[in-house]
């Protein structure tokens, strides 16, 4: 008597077993791929090191950019008055009606007054001349041993304490030429207005650079720049405003 056969059952993977063994694999491989990759691109010790010196150099830049900015703003405000008294006592570059120098007794201050009538040049007074002076060197002194910082912050640095040496020969060459007479004090007073020039434009270049670092650093434009006379080649403030730019 023949037996009959029980179908034989074939079972099928489940569904999900076949769905997630390739996602499976998938993850797998782009995990180890990923460390390789990381593994292969993480910076050594070096670069990190050089990256943690760049960023804190940045963060120096950026605070000294900021004093470099105060320093110039109160430099240029004490020596306005300066200029205002060199213009008045001595004429522009090609001028040679230069006046004598008054004794350095004498009290109110001729350059105080306002121009000189017929547009001549003033007298100075002691008094100018020891105020000029006053105001130069302590200029010059607030720009000695200067901190070391990034290139261009150190240009622009360097072009205004330069300007600012420049303009304290104005007022020694200015002082120099009263003891003279004839064409050498004349020579001499049209060095001392080339020097006044010369100072105005070296200043000039000195605030441009540091507009230009104060707008990198993200602190905007920043306009520090000395009074010139049109025609000077001094540079000039642009016509962006003050703080923006950044």
């Amino acid at each position: 008597m023949s037996r009959r056969s029980e179908p034989t059952v074939i079972r099928q993977p489940a569904r999900s077993n076949r769905v997630l063994a390739p996602v499976a694999a998938f993850v797998i491989g782009a995990v180890v791929a990923g460390g390789v990759v990381f593994a292969a691109t993480r910076p050594d010790a070096t670069e990190q090191a050089v990256n943690r010196i760049r960023a804190e150099d940045a963060v120096r830049d950026k605070a000294q950019i900021k004093e470099l900015t105060e320093l110039a703003r109160t430099t240029r405000d004490k020596l306005v008055p300066v200029l205002e008294g060199l213009e008045r006592v001595m004429p522009v570059e090609g001028d040679t009606a230069f006046p004598a120098a008054a004794p350095s007794s004498a009290a109110p201050s001729a350059a105080a007054s306002g121009s000189a009538e017929g547009g001549k040049p003033e007298k100075a007074t002691g008094a100018d001349i020891a105020n000029w002076r006053q105001a130069t060197a302590a200029a010059v002194q607030s720009f000695a041993d200067p901190p070391s910082g990034e290139t261009y912050t150190n240009l622009a640095r360097s072009g205004l304490a330069s300007g600012v040496r420049q303009l304290a020969t104005t007022v020694d060459s200015y002082v120099a030429a009263q003891a003279l007479t004839g064409p050498a004090r004349t020579n001499m007073l049209a060095l001392a207005a080339r020097q006044r020039m010369d100072a105005i434009f070296t200043w000039s270049v000195g605030a441009t650079a540091l507009d230009a670092v104060s707008v990198d650093a993200g602190s905007g434009h920043q306009h520090v720049y000395l009074p010139a006379a049109p025609g000077s080649g001094a540079l000039t403030a642009d016509d962006e405003e003050e703080g923006h730019g950044h």
